[in-house]
């Protein structure tokens, strides 16, 4: 099986856009009905992703076969962040997307029915972290404290790289509030910083190895230093396709379940994907690091990402974990 991939959408474009998608017309289940799980007509799937290294192990999963060996033939489309897919999700033009907690509290709280239904990858709890908070060399901020005041490029707003920086300044004695968030595409913020557009900037991978290679400074690990283990992406479907056809959402976290512990199994064959899934360069691909893949969710982390986002006000009201978890 080939992976179609798409254009990159915004969320207006997810909105609008039915290209590509595999949806019938009353924008719930997939147009060919529930997945054969191994034998007979594959069921199509659009699945939401974005272009960061942790997103190569679905490609691989397509690559190895997996989803087929499920019933499914899967086409990945990417978008700016996981608040981005989520309106294509709920509006069917997507059956799955992977997307960060934050932003499926976000959108539930909202009165979005959109269920979070297995975990897909996590931050690293020891040593180097996947995902961190950069600034020129020459710039003077080489603390948290430092970035008060300063503009910091951030995917999409109100997410959890604005709320874990918040807390990073906080914890370091400076003012969250004075930080001066601004939305830009992870591909477009080391340019950005370069140029002097932004004073710092948060990336995952392979964005940090870049900036790393460029000889910014690293200003923190920030997931690491306020919710270590903290799931970085979760794979999402919309309330009225899990309730629509159980059976095939049932069988599709099977093969997405498969596919991650395949490719925490497996390292070297994801960074093999990166340099075709990312066009990645291949000596750029044996560098970055690769996330921890896997179903399980640390639940501690997760409470420790709602409490936060609930102190700097990104959320109303407090999370109920038992019905956010799947």
């Amino acid at each position: 099986m080939r992976t179609r991939m798409c254009v990159t959408l915004t969320a207006a474009a997810l909105l609008a856009l039915s290209a590509c998608s595999g949806t019938s017309d009353d924008g719930g289940a997939p147009a060919t009905g529930g997945a054969t799980g191994g034998g007979g007509e594959l069921t199509p799937i659009t699945m939401g992703v974005l272009p960061i290294v942790p997103s190569a192990a679905l490609q691989l999963g397509i690559d190895e076969g997996i989803f087929e060996e499920h019933g499914f033939d899967v086409t990945l489309e990417t978008g700016q962040g996981g608040a981005a897919l989520l309106p294509a999700v709920v509006s069917g033009q997507m059956q799955f997307a992977i997307s960060n907690p934050l932003s499926i509290m976000l959108a539930q709280g909202e009165g979005l029915d959109v269920r979070l239904i297995t975990g897909y990858s996590h931050s690293l709890k020891e040593g180097d972290d996947i995902t961190s908070v950069w600034a020129p060399a020459d710039s003077g901020i080489s603390s948290p404290k430092d970035l008060e005041g300063k503009t910091v490029a951030v995917n999409t707003l109100r997410t959890m790289g604005e709320v874990s920086i918040k807390e990073i300044v906080s914890e370091d004695g400076g003012d969250p509030n004075a930080v001066e968030f601004v939305e830009l595409g992870f591909p477009d913020m080391p340019a950005a910083l370069s140029a002097g557009n932004i004073d710092a900037a948060w990336v995952p991978e392979p964005f940090q190895t870049i900036l790393k290679d460029g000889g910014n400074q690293l200003v923190s690990y920030n997931y690491q230093e306020t919710m270590p283990g903290v799931p970085t992406m979760s794979v999402i479907t919309a309330g009225t396709l899990a309730e629509q056809d159980p059976e095939m959402v049932e069988e599709f976290v099977a093969a997405v379940d498969e596919i991650t512990a395949f490719a925490q199994e497996n390292p070297d064959r994801v960074r093999e994907t990166l340099t075709t899934f990312l066009e990645m360069d291949e000596a750029l691909a044996q560098k970055v690091l690769i996330e921890d893949f896997g179903a399980e969710m640390d639940e501690e982390a997760m409470q420790s990402l709602a409490d936060l986002s609930l102190e700097y006000g990104l959320l109303n009201e407090p999370v109920d974990m038992e019905k956010l978890m799947p």
